[in-house]
């Protein structure tokens, strides 16, 4: 696949996620994909395997009471990554989350195989999800 493939499958995954589409998502990542979250919260650390990163996705549905959401800002592809900068938005406890990260995915064969998500906070992160 090239750049703009790449980029297209990273836009159909957001568009998913905002959706609430597992099904869509699934078809998105191997079996053995892995979805690593910087810092030391709760929700901190790698999700090995397709079904790890979808429960973490329930986990963010369910903590924020189904209001997290991302708006993806850009997204551009090189020759190894495809990255994603995105505005995170999610309510909990009287708690807001506001803030921007950065993804990077790794792709094969047209699915993904890595994501590393890097919070603009990690701090603030970690004590939103906590």
């Amino acid at each position: 696949m090239g750049a703009q493939e790449d980029v297209a499958l990273v836009r159909r995954g957001y568009e998913a996620f905002n959706a609430g589409d597992m099904d869509t998502l699934r078809e998105l990542f191997t079996e053995g994909a892995v979805w690593r979250v910087g810092g030391s919260g709760a929700l901190s650390g790698a999700k090995q395997g397709r079904d790890a990163i979808l429960a973490y996705f329930g986990e963010l549905g369910s903590r924020s009471n189904g209001t997290v959401k991302v708006d993806l800002e850009d997204v551009s592809a090189g020759d190894r990554y495809v990255i994603g900068v995105q505005s995170n938005h999610a309510e909990r406890d009287g708690k807001f989350l506001d803030q921007r990260s950065a993804l990077v995915f790794t792709l094969a064969d047209g699915m993904v195989t890595e994501v590393l998500e890097l919070q603009e906070d990690t701090g603030k992160a970690s004590d939103f999800w906590s």
